[in-house]
């Protein structure tokens, strides 16, 4: 897993390149997940300093099963938990959640998955 820092490119800069500048909040989460595509998980990542890996996609992916299964985004806790019941305790373990998503697990897999931002995060 590879984290990188980029300090001129910022989340409205990478949702402009992937064409969804105006389909975001002010915290850059899509609006409507409809329009969600690889290119802004991509470019939503790099502007957080994050280089998506299979292992992220692993999690993009769980979360948004959840989210059309049970229509919220599952707040860490509950995230840690749904995916220890899924894919085992070391991919639901905290410390695995934070290396790859060290802005906070729930928030940025929510975000890069094209979902709400969980309600518990600030």
């Amino acid at each position: 897993m590879r984290h990188t820092q980029s300090i001129s490119e910022s989340p409205t800069t990478a949702q402009a390149a992937a064409g969804l500048s105006s389909e975001t909040d002010e915290s850059g989460f899509l609006l409507d997940s409809a329009l969600w595509n690889a290119a802004f998980a991509h470019a939503s990542a790099s502007a957080e300093g994050v280089v998506l890996t299979q292992e992220h996609w692993e999690i993009i992916g769980f979360v948004q099963q959840y989210f059309a299964e049970f229509h919220m985004t599952p707040p860490m806790r509950l995230l840690s938990k749904a995916v220890t019941a899924k894919l085992g305790a070391e991919k639901g373990s905290s410390l695995y959640l934070y290396q790859l998503f060290p802005g906070g697990p729930a928030k940025q897999a929510c975000k890069f998955a094209g979902l709400p931002k969980p309600v518990s995060c600030i």
